[in-house]
Parts: structure tokens; sequence; C-alpha cells
């Protein structure tokens, strides 16, 4: 089963027939009906029309279904990629949405898995223990005893959903012909990045196949004992059914509750962060909505990820890079190599400097960034100012910067509450196995102890 997990079905997404054709009319009808409707009862003076355009908008996206729902999550989890207004409407996406019918969730995993649920569980929990835009979740106990959850895609879902980005790229298509702020937010690669994400998630055993890797990779180098990642239980895994280990726990962001159970809660972010730079310095899959839902402190004592249907996968040469990056902070302030790294990677134009020049310029730009407490400092600006520094000289940073980039801001909010004092940067701890050999000579040389795990 694991070995045809990476099968990715692409339906070809500039496809326009007379479904779409549809569908594009009841999109159209209901998010101008919502927003018109939000802007008459809000008010229509200018100060108010923006925030009521965009509760609109989102009225309309929970009306239309789970792909703008998704979609809504985006652009909540995006904030500075569009406009504020949008953005701070759009959280209400981020809440759990309606579940659907017990006896349609076990309808699926009888078809996929090809045996009656009496067989497959000794228990079968018909509440769901959460519903989201593709998928819920429900609590059971397998035939052999062992308590899991099993994630069961919704009803018809890759039908609607495929049908409704078609839709939606003709629309965005057509408002960046009308309007200025579309072409800015670039309304079509918005639909496009959502559908690449979308493909993927919609097979199951993709994202089964993405916690095993990270599972595995979690263990690599004999630590990480106190970071958890669910096994997937193969045996009831199928393109609609994901099954795993259950955990149980709190999200991390319940920080009251966190700090009153965990003796050290900034050993808990610093161990958390550890394994997460180390899927993506080391590995390249790297989980990539690092949200506090997905993020549970456990009733163990354990920090867990749960949740990889989206994920980064950082290439060897973009690996490089971010080694280079975290070497100059935590080891020794040199910038070169990644002003190199960059050279390597086409970044740099030929007549912006030596790297020296550039070094220089890294230091300055990054340099307080990521040696400065996270209490004071936006870790999330590492990445902005990376895509920044590129851009002016005529090249962009790839998609998965952007990624690593947005968990770093999450990161940064949980150790603004959890571990104000402490220094990603600087943190030797995070960086033993990425630098073994250069961490245990600078603690040599300059004293200290690490946590053990």
């Amino acid at each position: 089963m694991r070995d045809a997990a990476r099968e990715v079905i692409r339906p070809n997404l500039d496809t326009f027939g007379f479904a779409e054709i549809k569908r594009t009319a009841i999109i159209g009808t209901v998010l101008s009906g919502s927003i018109a409707k939000r802007v008459v009862s809000q008010g229509l003076r200018p100060s108010k029309r923006r925030r009521a355009m965009a509760d609109g908008m989102v009225d309309g996206f929970e009306h239309l279904g789970p792909l703008f729902v998704k979609l809504g999550q985006l652009i909540a989890s995006s904030p500075g990629a569009f406009p504020r207004e949008f953005a701070d409407a759009c959280l209400r996406c981020l809440d759990d949405v309606k579940p659907f019918p017990a006896a349609a969730a076990k309808a699926i995993i009888e078809a996929d898995l090809g045996k009656p649920i009496s067989e497959l569980f000794l228990s079968f929990d018909d509440e769901p223990l959460s519903a989201a835009s593709m998928a819920q979740v429900h609590g059971c106990v397998l035939a052999d005893g062992r308590p899991a959850v099993v994630k069961v895609q919704r009803p018809d879902i890759a039908r609607r959903m495929i049908v409704d980005l078609r839709a939606a790229l003709r629309l965005a298509q057509s408002l960046e012909k009308r309007s200025e702020n579309a072409r800015v937010a670039n309304a079509q690669a918005v639909v496009r990045d959502l559908y690449e994400a979308t493909v993927a998630e919609l097979n199951f055993l993709i994202e089964a196949d993405n916690q095993s890797r990270a599972r595995e990779n979690l263990t690599a180098f004999g630590d990480n004992t106190n970071v958890a990642v669910p096994e997937v239980y193969w045996d009831y895994c199928a393109p609609r059914v994901l099954c795993m280990e259950r955990m149980r726990g709190m999200p991390l962001d319940r920080f009251d509750d966190i700090r009153a159970a965990h003796p050290e809660p900034e050993l808990l972010i610093r161990r958390l962060v550890k394994a997460w730079m180390e899927s993506v310095a080391v590995h390249g899959l790297f989980h990539g909505d690092v949200h506090a839902g997905n993020l549970w402190l456990l009733d163990d004592g354990r920090v867990a990820m749960l949740d990889f249907g989206i994920v980064g996968r950082m290439e060897t040469e973009w690996r490089e890079f971010v080694r280079a990056l975290f070497y100059a902070s935590a080891i020794d302030n040199d910038f070169r190599p990644v002003a190199r790294a960059l050279r390597k990677l086409d970044l740099v134009a030929d007549d912006s400097g030596d790297d020296a020049t550039i070094g220089r310029q890294l230091a300055v730009a990054l340099g307080p960034v990521l040696s400065g407490s996270l209490d004071k400092l936006d870790l999330g600006v590492v990445s902005a100012r990376l895509l920044e520094f590129g851009k002016r000289r005529g090249a962009s940073g790839p998609q998965q910067l952007i990624l690593m980039g947005k968990q770093l801001g999450y990161f940064e909010r949980y150790a603004v509450a959890l571990a104000p004092g402490w220094k990603l940067g600087r943190d030797l701890f995070l960086f033993r196995n990425v630098f073994p050999a250069e961490v245990a000579a600078k603690l040599a040389t300059d004293g200290g102890e690490l946590p053990a795990d």
C-alpha cells in the first residue's frame, strides 16, 4: 500500500464545461449577494465598506462549501499577503465546520477498506472528534485493541473541489482584468497554489506517507524522544481513509494550561523547534502547517506534531542555504557562505558585489533577527527579508522558503508566550544534529551544557 502512496491524480485545471459554467454562475451570485447584504447592513461609508465587503466575502465562502472554506483558511494564515480586513474576516474559516453524518463516514471506510465496520473496529465513535473542510476525525478501537483515530474524507469532495477550483480560476482571471487589488494579490496564482495543495491532500495515502517519513526522520539521530509523530496504521488506510495512533493532550496555544502542566515550557519549545529544524535542514521534508491545532502537549509530557496534509520539501541546494544561514547565526557569524549559497541558487546578480559584500549586507539584514530574543523580534521577518533581498536582485524565493517562514511565524507566537527570553538563532541545542562537530567544539571553547534530549 505504501509503495503506491505518492501517486497524485491531477485533473486538468483549465477544463471548463457545463458543470463549471453552472458552478461559476452560482459562485458569482452567492458572493455578490453576500457582499451586497453585508455592505447594506454594515454601512456604505468608505471606512466601513472594506470590512463589510470582507465579511460578506467570507459569508459567501462559508455558504459555498469546503474549497472556499479552505481558501479562507489560506488567506487567514497568510495575513501579510492580503488586505488586513480580508485576512481578519477569514479567521472565521479556521473554526471547525459542520460534520457530515457518521453513516456516510462508515460507508466510505467500508468502501475503501473492503470490510464492514464491525470487522475493522471493536468500537467506532459516531460523534467526530473534529470536522474540517476536507475531512473529519473519529475515535475508534482497532480489532486488535489498539486505540486509534480515523480521518475520513468528505463524501464526493474530490469532484466538487475540482469543479470549484476550475470555476474559481475563471473568476480570478476575470477579477484580475477588472481589479487592481486582485492583480496585486495575484488571484490566479492563489487558485493555482490551492489546486496544487488540494490534489495532494485529496489522496490520504500521500499524507500517510508524509507522516510515516516524518516519524522515521524524527528518530534518525537516536534522540528527539520527547517529540512524537503518531504511527500510521497502514492496514487501515486508503485514498479516503487515514488511520493512526491515538494521542491525547491539548493544543499548544492553551498557554496557561501548558505552563501549569509542564515544568519547563521553554525546553518544550526548544525540543519541538529542534526536531522541526532538523526536518528542514537535514531531511528536507518538514511540517508545513504548525498552527496550534496541529501541535499538542501530550498527557505523557511529550510534544506531538499532527496532521501532515501540508508539508514542505526543501531540495538539496535550498537545504544547503538554510544550513549556511543558521551556521552563520549559531556558530561563526560569517555570512559569506550564505552569499555563496544564494549565488548558487541564482538569487544574486553578477553585478551585486563579491561574497564578502553580500555577506555584510545579509549580516546587517538578518543578524539581529536571528540572534535576538523572540519576545522582541519577529522570527517571520527572516523569511520576508530573504525574499525581499532576492527580489531586489531580480529574483524571488521558492514557495518552500515562504512556507518555512510561515512556520517560523507560528513558532514565534508560541515562544513569546512560553519562552520569551529564548534566542533561536543562538541556541546550539537546535543544531546539535545539524552541525555536530562544530557544536561540540563551540561548547568546549565557550562552555555550556545542552539538554540530554
